[in-house]
């Protein structure tokens, strides 16, 4: 066993092992066992590279770079709430640099940091596909369009817990 208290919880750690001990040395699996350490922790954690590239036998380089290629993984906790800002020309024209804005200045974050609660992360995008409702974010996929700046504490706030 490695000294993986920084990975997760034990119960994490446990089952991050039996996927492990379930693909020794089959560097065949390497995306089923990326996949199941995503499943477990919410995101392959950095440390896990280096034990997966031993334990499965594929190369750190080539686990990192199987992990940066594919967008399904992620090296980043995820937060609870996403919300994507639409910085596309129909958005941008319209307001979106000042939604963005005003989320930053809300949730105290700079774009792709996560509040220190782990509750909301703020990205930004090219285009959301739906140029009609500009300016427009995401929260989790759920999409808010025709927004004002004054309209973020309502939308933030209908989140909280």
């Amino acid at each position: 066993m490695c000294n993986c208290n920084r990975l997760g919880t034990e119960e994490q750690v446990e089952k991050f092992h039996k996927v492990l001990d379930a693909n020794l040395n089959n560097p065949n699996n390497i995306m089923e066992v990326l996949q199941k350490t995503q499943n477990i922790f919410g995101y392959i954690p950095k440390e896990s590279v280096k034990i997966i590239s031993d334990k499965v036998g594929v190369p750190e380089s080539e686990v990192y770079g199987i992990i940066t290629f594919y967008s399904q993984f992620t090296l980043t906790p995820k937060a609870k709430y996403n919300i994507d800002v639409c910085l596309g020309t129909a958005c941008f024209v319209l307001g979106a640099n000042d939604i963005l804005e005003k989320i930053l200045s809300k949730l105290k974050v700079r774009v792709g940091q996560m509040t220190e609660d782990g509750k909301w992360i703020v990205t930004s995008c090219r285009c959301l596909g739906c140029c009609g409702l500009a300016p427009a974010i995401t929260i989790n996929g759920e999409v808010y369009g025709k927004l004002k700046a004054d309209d973020i504490d309502k939308i933030i706030d209908s989140f909280e817990d």
